[in-house]
């Protein structure tokens, strides 16, 4: 009896140790709030099937681009990966990436989700190689402080006052106008603000060119370079990234901040609601503005050996209570219809968004994502050829026809396909 009990003890532990397996799961817009969060909702996950077990890589956002696209090189290729918007098409063309149609079109919370969220998830091939968790829309912080102490009674609205008002700012001794983005993650000021003075923001003509080289995009270009030439945003800036630029705005170092709602994390930890606001980007001379809008998801590689479990993981994160925990701790605004009801998006932090999205002059901006070569042409090439024009290495013009011929060439491949 003794050993017919010890053997069927045996065979328990051996049947639940051939259950028992590990997903991957790689972070890549990484911070420590983030990643906190992201261990809860995967917590969750792990008590709701037993024996399963989630490795989380965080990897820095700076490098993320590079460092992820050497672990799939070597063959470290997770199960589930936080895709951001500009890597989807690389990574979906190239066979790397699992469809979720088949998932979604049994999953409960399929309709729930916003319209757009399934329309920016099937932006690839009209196929769902992502889910996006969340949306990342442009809108402008300002510190009321600063602005009264400089005698700016309300906040810009056009390029032209946003000039004047960081031009007396920065006359105040250790003070700037704007938190300059120049390095990573600092495409999307160059794009708006090209499209405001173009009055358009129209990447490519019907024959696949360019426009960004066109007059109205290179005044843009020069009027982001002359900002920060004279001395409206700190010299450092250069090479800021997303930390710096938000400490930028919440140490008081300078006045003005373009940013998604994710900022309002660190800034609301740091000031009082009372002592800043957020408003529609500036306009341009054609009246209009060019936010733009942006979005990352769960994406589930083909590569992976546990394809329903990783399903299952994703729509932990991407279900109603997942998806509100996650946005509200990274900013993001989600991409569940429920959430709408939540009263935290009802607070008065939110309304700058809310009231740019109602503006029939703001136009939100999906940058060209789809394009296979886009990835590299945000993380890296536009990086250094937009510091080299801060810098005055090259002219805004320069530049402008540099990117214009990269952006040109992978458009026209596209459309032959």
């Amino acid at each position: 009896m003794k050993k017919l009990l010890a053997a069927t003890c045996l065979s328990a532990l051996m049947a639940g140790a051939a259950h028992a397996e590990t997903l991957t799961l790689v972070e890549v817009i990484t911070s420590p709030a983030r990643t906190e969060t992201l261990e809860s909702i995967v917590a969750t996950f792990e008590e709701a099937n037993p024996g399963t077990d989630v490795e989380i890589i965080s990897l820095p956002w700076g490098e993320a681009f590079q460092k992820f696209a050497t672990m799939v090189s070597a063959g470290n290729i997770p199960d589930v990966i936080e895709m951001p918007d500009a890597w989807v098409a690389l990574y979906a063309n190239n066979g790397m990436l699992e469809s979720l149609e088949p998932y979604l079109a049994d999953w409960e919370y399929t309709d729930g989700l916003t319209e757009r969220a399934l329309e920016l998830g099937r932006e690839v091939d009209g196929t769902a190689y992502t889910l996006p968790y969340g949306f990342y829309l442009r809108a402008m912080f300002y510190n009321k402080n600063l602005l009264e102490a400089a005698g700016i009674s309300k906040p810009p609205a056009t390029l032209a006052e946003f000039t004047d008002a960081s031009a007396k700012i920065s006359e105040m001794d250790g003070k700037y106008g704007y938190c300059l983005r120049g390095g990573a993650g600092g495409l999307n000021g160059w794009l708006m603000y090209g499209a405001d003075m173009a009055g358009s923001n129209k990447f490519f003509e019907e024959d696949g060119t360019s426009t960004a080289n066109q007059e109205g995009w290179v005044e843009g270009f020069q009027w982001l370079i002359d900002l920060y030439q004279n001395g409206y945003a700190p010299k450092d800036s250069v090479n800021w990234g997303f930390n710096e630029i938000v400490a930028g705005f919440y140490s008081g170092t300078c006045a003005f901040l373009d940013q998604d709602p994710d900022a309002l994390i660190a800034i609301a930890e740091h000031m009082d609601e009372s002592d800043y606001g957020v408003t529609t980007m500036p306009k341009g001379p054609s009246g209009k503005t060019f936010p733009t809008i942006g979005y990352a998801g769960w994406s589930m590689m083909a590569a992976s050996e546990n394809k329903d479990l990783a399903w299952k993981l994703i729509a932990t994160l991407e279900g109603p209570e997942g998806n509100v925990a996650w946005n509200k701790r990274t900013g993001a605004l989600p991409v569940q219809k429920a959430a709408e009801e939540d009263p935290f998006y009802d607070s008065p932090q939110f309304a700058g968004w809310f009231e740019e999205l109602n503006d029939p002059d703001a136009v939100p901006t999906v940058m060209p994502t789809y394009l296979e070569e886009f990835g590299f042409f945000r993380d890296s090439l536009a990086i250094s050829t937009s510091q080299q024009a801060l810098l005055g290495e090259i002219s805004a013009q320069e530049m402008a026809d540099e990117w214009a011929d990269y952006l040109t060439k992978a458009q026209k491949k596209h459309l032959s396909k």
